[in-house]
């Protein structure tokens, strides 16, 4: 398996899977993950145990040649890219002259010993030997597969003409290693099938470019073991490649919590400047993000609408306070300077850039109306980010809900049936009735 691409600032899916798998490896497995990776991996056991007993191990191989390849995969695990829960490791270029050089039926067992070499390699260096290194033995699900299809169609040498052959071993082990690995992480850590699959779509489109790389490797191979040495300088390539990857994910991971730090702090900027304003903020936070996944929001946007909630007021920083705090209805040149504050959020988190430059267009368009009346673009209908949309209902919600210096906190009832008198001039009706759905379940609870 091989490089994804993944950026945790673009995808906080991505940043949440990868810090919890670096959480992880520096703790000891819990239970339910103990009890699920000790499944697998007595199960691949029992399965390359009885293959060189079930089916026919044509051809020998030679004791020096079964060694270099069991050493090869070791190196191939120390080239770790991580993705999602895990890592993922250029295998394949080690797996196909394997497939080649050892018995189809071996091929799993010496797979399992290079992964339990590295793995060993691997948790001498961080002087922690132990249980993981044992259950590499379940890691090595991806070479049963192949193995399997390379036994019962009788390959040997490598022939142009097998080409079919080869397109089945290779899928075969993306299917085989995709429900195995979303079968341990699913029940062993609970992470969602979704969230599991996804990245695979990179792994293996990777290690489909890689296997005609071991293919070629595999030719020379057969007449000269020795050839397979070549893939050494190509993995020390993707070592560098693996090292600079995690580089740039430790500065991704950093400026992700900048951002979420910063908007936080603007957060705490807008609660001190108004004690109103910032409660409110908080309230509109907790409400959108429940109506943002009733709606099925991607994890980016999920998180966008998260700062856009609590910093959709924080252009009122540049008003002045005796229009925030008047406890009267505002006159015209008042409301005028209030408008502007959406314009002045926008300009502050321009200002900062990055995501927050993405969620300054959220905070403006924060009250358009559905129908183009708003302020400050007169944007209508999906020409408002839906981000915004979701913002304004339960922006507004907040404020029926809440008392003011003029006037009482309406009861929530009313404040809902307000909602469905404006859905579809000034609110989203698809937006409205997700909210509905949200305060109904909260009764509910």
């Amino acid at each position: 398996m091989s490089i994804p691409v993944l950026d945790p600032i673009q995808d906080p899916e991505a940043e949440r899977l990868i810090e919890d798998s670096r959480a992880r490896a520096g703790t000891s497995m819990e239970q339910r993950e103990l009890v699920v990776e000790v499944l697998v991996a007595v199960a691949f056991a029992l399965v390359a145990v009885a293959m060189p007993l079930l089916l026919t191990a044509d051809g020998d191989v030679a004791l020096g040649t079964s060694a270099v390849l069991v050493v090869l995969y070791a190196v191939a695990r120390q080239v770790g890219f991580e993705i999602g829960t895990g890592y993922t490791c250029p295998f394949l270029l080690v797996l196909v002259p394997m497939l080649f050089l050892v018995p189809a039926p071996l091929v799993p067992a010496h797979v399992a010993a290079g992964l339990m070499l590295g793995a060993l390699v691997t948790r001498s260096r961080a002087r922690r030997l132990g249980a993981r290194a044992v259950l590499a033995l379940g890691q090595s699900w991806h070479s049963v597969a192949p193995a399997l299809v390379f036994s019962a169609a009788a390959v040997a040498a490598p022939q142009a003409g097998d080409w079919p052959v080869y397109v089945l071993a290779l899928l075969s082990m993306f299917a085989l290693d995709a429900a195995i690995a979303a079968f341990a992480e699913h029940v062993g850590l609970g992470v969602p099938l979704r969230a599991t699959l996804r990245p695979s779509l990179w792994v293996y489109g990777v290690d489909a470019a890689l296997a005609p790389i071991g293919f070629a490797v595999a030719w020379l191979a057969v007449e000269h073991p020795g050839a397979v040495l070549l893939e050494l300088p190509l993995m020390g390539l993707l070592w560098l490649f693996a090292r600079e990857r995690s580089w740039r994910i430790d500065q991704a991971l950093e400026l992700s919590s900048a951002y979420r730090g910063t908007a936080l702090l603007l957060g705490d900027v807008i609660e001190f400047d108004h004690e109103y304003t910032g409660s409110h903020s908080r309230d509109v936070v907790e409400l959108s993000v429940a109506t943002g996944e009733r709606l099925r929001l991607t994890a980016a946007q999920l998180r966008n609408l998260e700062f856009a909630a609590l910093l959709h007021d924080v252009g009122k920083i540049a008003v002045p306070k005796e229009i925030i705090n008047k406890p009267g209805p505002l006159d015209q040149e008042e409301w005028e300077i209030m408008r502007r504050h959406t314009i002045e959020g926008q300009r502050m988190l321009d200002s900062v850039g990055g995501v927050l430059a993405n969620v300054g267009v959220i905070v403006r368009a924060s009250h358009e109306q559905f129908d183009g009346t708003g302020y400050p673009d007169g944007l209508a209908g999906g020409a408002i980010p839906i981000e915004a949309r979701i913002c304004s209902v339960c922006d507004a919600f907040s404020a029926m809900t809440t008392d003011r210096p003029y006037r009482d906190a309406m009861p929530a009832p009313l404040a809902l049936a307000e909602l469905r008198r404006c859905a579809g001039t000034q609110f989203d009706p698809a937006v409205v009735a997700a909210f509905e759905r949200v305060i109904e379940r909260r009764g509910a609870a």
